[in-house]
């Protein structure tokens, strides 16, 4: 395969079976790629070479010895950096932890390396997962690879535009609110939030631990299936990681088209108000449609909770940020600016270490946590968020899946929305409701609009049920969903 070309988790191992490349070779392909096309994307911000080649010369040793091939032997991926890489500078995409290198790799990474998978380096991000477009790190934007123009989507931005811009076969993001999903849906490219649980979060840098899940990006289903079948699993080191079996999500993925036929497909017509696009409505009924042409049964669903979502997320989210951000003292890790106190070393240090958004989110957490106010807001939040995942659970009771659009709009603008926080947030308007909920997820592509920009559909699936939505997904893509 010539270089530039799509490769697979498949044809990766088909390659390297035959003999027809090493994973040397491989790896030293996008490394290529990676020179020619970042100083445009801005995707990467550090890269592994030494790590990458040792990996590489490790399969290829093994193969040489006649071993069989791990299930991810040779795939180039890339890791988000709020995921912990042992020896690779992990910044959140902040000033604060720009001098940071984990002495370990989190789980996941750990899991991707031992299937035989080559970790190229870590993708750019919004500061600390915080962010809708990937402007809020404090080492420039991303770049759409479809329109340079347009943001990527956040927070995974750096992770979902490597993985369209052929920069790696697959990568890892996180998704606190809608980080793999919007992403996802702005790039073209299918990406899966995993039921909370499912994925270890140990070594993943905590925004807010209650919602961070990590999951995986590619170009098609079956890669996606691949990788989170090797990461998924419990995992004694997160006391969050759920002991429930991983299902064989390839073999969920590669079941027939006619295996959806039956199934109930629930469509909230919350989800479809003011606010949804126009192009990206139509798009998406298109999807829906051809669902129910392959044999699925179209319920009509009201989640009545829906409208509370924002409000209730960015109180959850940033009361947790708070906490979580309180460590970022300049006297343990990352940066330290001088003071003639401590207080005053505090002061400066998270004055010049944290980015506008991560402030206002740190300083919101904070409010919404003081005395006279938790009982208003925070703990009414968490009664919300209940409802929210009730509405859920009595959905799953009528349908087997929910469908709705990924984002209210395509990829906007750099710059368009900067200068207004709410119209941010909006953008996971559709998003932070199975985030509160739990359950998983996944965004794929479903066709574009007359300018050309992906339009993403969102299948939610119950609580552990990644099978499920992967078999849906995989129809949706066989069926020709991508580009409706």
């Amino acid at each position: 395969m010539s270089a530039g070309a799509a490769w697979t988790v498949a044809s990766v191992r088909e390659a390297l079976a035959a003999k027809k490349i090493s994973a040397r070779e491989l790896a030293a392909e996008y490394l290529g790629r990676i020179e020619k096309r970042n100083a445009e994307l801005n995707a990467f911000l550090a890269l592994s070479p030494e790590r990458v080649y040792a990996q590489a010369d490790r399969i290829d040793a093994a193969r040489a010895r006649g071993e069989a091939l791990p299930p991810l032997a040779g795939v180039p991926i890339a890791v988000k950096d709020v995921i912990s890489t042992r020896g690779t500078r992990t910044t959140c995409g902040s000033k604060i932890l720009e001098t940071y290198v984990p002495p370990y790799d989190a789980t996941a990474v750990e899991r991707l390396e031992q299937a035989g998978a080559v970790i190229l380096g870590k993708t750019n991000c919004d500061e600390f997962a915080m962010g809708s477009s990937n402007e809020n790190s404090a080492y420039g934007p991303v770049r759409n690879p479809v329109a340079l123009d347009r943001v990527p989507g956040g927070s995974s931005g750096g992770s979902a535009a490597a993985v369209a811009a052929g920069l790696a076969v697959a990568a890892l993001g996180t998704d606190t609110g809608g980080s793999i999903r919007q992403p996802g849906a702005c790039c073209g490219i299918p990406g899966l939030m995993p039921t909370y649980g499912r994925v270890s979060r140990y070594g993943l840098i905590a925004y807010a631990s209650s919602l961070d899940k990590i999951g995986p990006f590619a170009t098609n289903i079956a890669d996606i299936a691949a990788v989170l079948k090797v990461m998924a699993g419990h995992d004694p080191r997160d006391s969050t990681s759920a002991a429930v079996p991983v299902e064989d999500y390839a073999a969920e993925a590669e079941r027939p088209i006619g295996a959806i036929e039956g199934l109930r497909i629930g469509v909230p017509e919350d989800y479809f108000g003011a606010g949804l696009d126009e192009e990206v409505a139509a798009k998406v009924r298109a999807g829906i449609a051809l669902l129910e042409r392959l044999g699925c049964k179209r319920i009509p669903l009201k989640m009545p909770h829906t409208d509370y979502a924002i409000a209730t997320y960015y109180i959850v989210a940033t009361a947790e940020a708070s906490s979580n951000l309180a460590r970022y003292d300049g006297a343990r890790y990352g940066v330290r600016v001088p003071g003639s106190t401590v207080i005053e070393m505090y002061r400066k240090t998270r004055q010049r270490g944290f980015g506008a958004e991560v402030k206002r989110r740190i300083m919101l957490g904070t409010y919404v946590l003081s005395a006279g106010y938790y009982d208003a807001y925070y703990l009414h939040a968490q009664k919300v968020r209940a409802l929210i995942a009730r509405d859920f659970a009595d959905a799953f009771l009528k349908a087997d899946a929910i469908l709705t659009p990924t984002a209210p709009t395509p990829a906007f603008r750099l710059g368009e929305k900067t200068a207004d926080p709410l119209q941010m947030y909006l953008a996971d308007i559709y998003t932070v409701t199975g985030s509160l909920a739990g359950v998983p997820g996944i965004s794929v592509p479903c066709g574009k609009t007359r300018a050309g920009l992906p339009v993403g559909m969102q299948i939610f699936g119950p609580h552990f049920g990644e099978g499920r939505v992967l078999r849906i997904a995989r129809a949706f893509e066989k069926a020709g969903g991508f580009s409706i």
